[in-house]
């Protein structure tokens, strides 16, 4: 029976062209990246977008901006029969965590949900948490002769998954979703964050930490006007980060500036996400996905504005170009002359930026009804 329902959760979630032929997912946006959703998709300089598709439930639009020598954020969106799985992925110390996840995230995920006959859930998403944390744990350890540094490579992790009529969020870093809701008669909206964030420089994550290590007086510190945990990194969950968690990484030969003084008794940082479900209702009109390089630069009532107040064509590479004409604005230059900055020297400016915008047709979703063809997109490794 197990055997039978792993077949149906792949015929649900597998990409097929319009042809009939299968489509695999190699990983490269724009060059055949799955099944496109009927959406077209253009290049400008680091900038990348895919201005509308069709998935599942509704429309989406997707950009992506490189700042970084190496593009560390990754993405992907899968939609079919099941449901809609939407990831952003935003590495740190290197592209390998975003990249082993983006790898094997959704994998576990469908793999556990057809153990469970096809039913998702809080747990079901917690499951393929841990196994994706398991496996790149064990990646790691079996590199560590080799390439010891993979043991200070991490990424945030954000997930939406769209069940029946049910959104379920799924958050370890600082990445965010925010929901466009409409209100009134008149064609109001309003912004509604569902993503929790776990950013030291957040109070209620400093007296997290504080609870959870109350012999540790040093477990977050303020440096450059920065709240970091223990003075290193500034997300207090994530999957990697191995040296913040297991005091066998956290030594010779990695780097010194990760090393700590004294010896870790228990994990730093954790890859627990914090997971909420939310009823879909049909003034829910559409969801922005983002890591935190969009966030740095615009509010959620602006992204939200912008969004609503413009056709859904576009809305994506729309919100990542109003966060780098905020980053120009920030150092007194023209938006202009920030395009002509290249990848490496970008990043002075401004982070890798991902954003997913889902618009949701509630006539589909109140009749459990599901848009053909299945959809598979994942993003670059470069751009």
């Amino acid at each position: 029976m197990l055997r039978g329902l792993m077949n149906l959760f792949s015929l649900c979630w597998k990409p097929f062209g319009p042809d009939g032929e299968n489509h695999e997912t190699n990983g490269v946006l724009g060059v055949g990246g799955g099944t496109t959703g009927g959406s077209r998709e253009g290049k400008d300089g680091l900038l990348w977008f895919r201005g509308i598709g069709k998935y599942g439930s509704g429309e989406f639009s997707m950009a992506v901006v490189q700042a970084n020598q190496v593009l560390e954020d990754q993405s992907q969106i899968e939609s079919g029969q099941f449901g809609t799985f939407v990831g952003i992925y935003d590495g740190h110390g290197g592209p390998e965590a975003a990249r082993y996840v983006c790898d094997h995230l959704f994998s576990n995920f469908g793999a556990i949900t057809a153990e469970s006959h096809g039913v998702v859930t809080a747990e079901t998403i917690q499951r393929a948490f841990r196994q994706t944390e398991e496996g790149f744990t064990t990646l790691v350890s079996e590199l560590w002769g080799s390439r010891p540094n993979m043991a200070t490579v991490g990424t945030c992790c954000l997930v939406g998954v769209i069940y029946q009529q049910t959104l379920f969020i799924a958050s370890l870093g600082d990445s965010r979703v925010v929901l466009g809701k409409k209100v009134g008669n008149i064609g109001g909206i309003a912004a509604m964050q569902l993503s929790t964030e776990h950013n030291a420089n957040i109070e209620a994550i400093r007296h997290e930490l504080k609870e959870l290590h109350p012999n540790d007086r040093q477990i977050v510190v303020l440096k450059h006007g920065v709240w970091r945990v223990k003075g290193i990194i500034q997300v207090s969950r994530s999957i990697g980060d191995l040296y913040m968690k297991h005091a066998q990484y956290n030594r010779e030969p990695i780097n010194a500036k990760f090393r700590l003084p004294e010896p870790m008794n228990m994990p730093l940082l954790s890859a627990n996400p914090t997971i909420i479900s939310h009823p879909l209702h049909p003034s829910d009109s559409f969801l922005i996905f983002a890591s935190d390089g969009l966030w740095e630069h615009l509010s959620n009532e602006k992204a939200v504005d912008i969004v609503h107040s413009h056709p859904c064509a576009g809305s994506a590479k729309r919100l990542v170009k109003a966060a780098l004409q905020e980053a120009a604005r920030k150092r007194e230059m023209r938006y202009s002359d920030l395009q002509k900055i290249d990848k490496k020297v970008r990043r002075h400016f401004h982070d890798d930026i991902t954003v997913i915008v889902l618009f949701f047709n509630h006539d589909l979703i109140s009749r459990g009804a599901v848009q053909d063809p299945p959809v598979s997109i994942r993003s670059a490794l470069e751009l």
